[in-house]
């Protein structure tokens, strides 16, 4: 299903994630393609428009695509089609501060995902001084904590945003911005899965019949439990 430099604008990638529901940007899925794996090598991270590395931006950014570490800590692109869905099987139906309270989640992840709420788009380094857990020490526990949200799809990355100086000028690497995926739904004018998760994993299954391969649907349904 794989094969190297089949495609190579971002517009033919727009047709294969629309197709296929769900891409992982690297190989994670067995028998599965990913976006690595069906472009060419020599037009990653050359910073023109042939470059898949710029193209996770502008998924989430044009509305066609939820993009973030929802599956194994891994980046994956959700099909604006199939992302309420996605985000009602593998979210839970309790709030996160409930969650927390029951043990189900970690202090961080609600103090991160509170201010996120409050600041959607916010880039990583804003995050991580307004959560105040800038210290070496603390990058993993940060860390953790966007994984936790993004595997339960609480969050989504939403793009990434230039770093700046003083000056306003652009200084270091680019850093990644998150919003919550309810408000990337709603700017988006998609609404929320209104049925059960099992109703949710059930249209997922359906829309995978078509177009995945067994292999494929059974990793995913074992390891996303749907």
């Amino acid at each position: 299903m794989e094969e190297q430099g089949i495609v190579t604008t971002y517009e033919e990638m727009a047709k294969v994630v629309d197709r296929l529901g769900i891409l992982p940007l690297a190989q994670l899925i067995p028998g599965h393609p990913s976006v690595n794996g069906l472009t060419k090598a020599e037009n990653w991270h050359t910073g023109s428009e042939l470059d898949p590395w710029s193209w996770r931006a502008r998924f989430p950014g044009e509305g066609l695509a939820g993009y973030g570490k929802f599956i194994r800590k891994k980046a994956v692109l959700v099909s604006r089609d199939w992302f309420p869905a996605f985000v009602r099987a593998v979210g839970s139906s309790m709030e996160l501060e409930e969650r927390y309270k029951n043990g189900l989640t970690s202090r961080e992840a609600v103090v991160l995902l509170q201010i996120i709420r409050s600041n959607e788009g916010i880039e990583t380094r804003e995050l991580r001084s307004l959560a105040q857990m800038k210290a070496k020490e603390q990058k993993t526990a940060f860390d953790n904590a966007l994984n936790e949200l993004q595997g339960t799809a609480d969050i989504m990355i939403s793009g990434v945003k230039a770093r700046l100086n003083a000056d306003g000028e652009v200084n270091g690497w680019n850093s990644t911005s998150f919003e919550t995926t309810s408000h990337w739904l709603q700017e988006n004018d998609l609404h929320r899965f209104e049925g059960s998760r099992e109703e949710a994993s059930g249209w997922l299954h359906k829309a995978m019949d078509n177009a995945w391969a067994t292999e494929a649907k059974a990793w995913i349904s074992k390891v996303l439990s749907i």
